[in-house]
């Protein structure tokens, strides 16, 4: 979506809201819109929860209606991609199998053997940061 129909969409952020949510009510949705806001690929609305596929193309029917003359340049509705990241204490700075210290291929082992990781797919190499000079113990930190 251009930036011009975004920002023409976005002034009347305030009723497409208390729209949008009727409509959800409608369907019987728990999902909430919360606000608009305007970002470099068009505009993003806010939920309170992650949106259903029935919530999206409800969402989508109301934008598209809203923009009745621009309707071809409303390209996508999606859900947003997130990056997260998790922190992780307790595992020794040296390792015991080679006594130095420890290696980016065994904290990996270390998460593909633990049940808790089964569905996390990392995003770039751990961080391994000692937790103080004098501590044998680290702090791993993971994008997911």
């Amino acid at each position: 979506m251009s930036n011009d129909i975004a920002k023409k969409f976005i002034k009347e952020s305030n009723s497409h809201i208390t729209n949008i949510n009727h409509a959800l009510k409608a369907i019987k949705s728990s999902t909430i819109a919360d606000f608009i806001h305007v970002d470099n690929k068009g505009i993003v609305i806010t939920t309170n929860n992650v949106a259903l596929g029935s919530d999206l193309q409800k969402i989508e029917k109301y934008v598209k209606n809203s923009l009745s003359s621009d309707t071809d340049k409303v390209s996508l509705v999606k859900l947003s991609q997130s990056k997260s990241y998790l922190k992780i204490v307790g595992i020794f700075f040296i390792s015991e199998k080679t006594n130095s210290r420890i290696a980016l291929d065994e904290i990996e082992e270390i998460l593909k053997n633990n049940h808790i990781f089964n569905n996390i797919i990392l995003t770039s190499k751990p961080h391994v940061i000692k937790m103080s000079p004098k501590s044998d113990m680290t702090i791993i930190w993971i994008d997911i």
